[in-house]
């Protein structure tokens, strides 16, 4: 089940996302501000995000350019502001769809789907100034590359898609080598040693945002 966070100061189109959505499998969670939004993603991951331009005390851009701080959750548009600019602008600061109101629900839906498809794993992440690469298969900060292994690349993409999710080493073991098992735990904790060691070479603050999560596993804090 996709997990979405409607974002929107209208309780009424908050509601109407969600009788729309809810009957296509889609878990549902509610914020009436960017703030509530920012607060949500604090302690919760999601699939994608529907976010409203035209809120009270903070809009829909500068929720975007926040959220883009922190994550790279799809971000879907969603407002009755239709001018170019207006548009641009919000795939400017990161969104990676915008649809206008009023909207067709058939629409709507098929280009939320077309999104998850897509999937954030499959785009360029840019955390914290370290920018992980897939389609290059390749990791850079400070414009110099920084030499990984397959496995070490991968697990890599994993923490920083998600950022301050904690996941354990069963999980990553079966993401990352296609199996689980309890006794390998140590072949993700020598992983992660060496994927310190190389990018803290190259000046990153890596032990600022890779953290061990004792008796748990690994997560990449903000």
């Amino acid at each position: 089940m996709n997990r979405v966070l409607l974002v929107d100061d209208e309780q009424r189109m908050l509601d109407l996302l969600e009788l729309y959505l809810k009957p296509h499998g889609f878990q549902c969670d509610q914020a009436r501000s960017g703030f509530e939004a920012l607060r949500n993603l604090e302690h919760t991951s999601y699939d994608l995000i529907l976010l409203d331009v035209m809120m009270k005390d903070m809009d829909g851009f500068e929720t975007c350019r926040q959220i883009r701080e922190k994550s790279n959750v799809p971000i879907m548009m969603i407002t009755a502001k239709d001018q170019k600019h207006d548009i641009l602008q919000g795939l400017k600061l990161g969104a990676d769809d915008y649809i206008t109101k009023p909207f067709d629900e058939d629409i709507l839906l098929a280009r939320i789907k077309a999104l998850l498809r897509r999937g954030p794993e499959q785009n360029k992440i840019v955390m914290n100034d370290l920018v992980w690469n897939e389609e290059a298969h390749e990791l850079h900060y400070e414009n110099k590359e920084i030499h990984l292994t397959p496995k070490e690349f991968k697990l890599l993409g994993l923490l920083l898609n998600r950022p301050n999710q904690v996941y354990d080493r069963n999980y990553l073991l079966e993401r990352v080598w296609g199996f689980d098992s309890n006794t390998e735990g140590r072949t993700i904790d020598s992983h992660v040693r060496n994927l310190r060691e190389k990018i803290r070479k190259h000046g990153y603050p890596i032990d600022r945002h890779l953290k061990t999560i004792w008796g748990v596993g690994y997560k990449w804090e903000n």
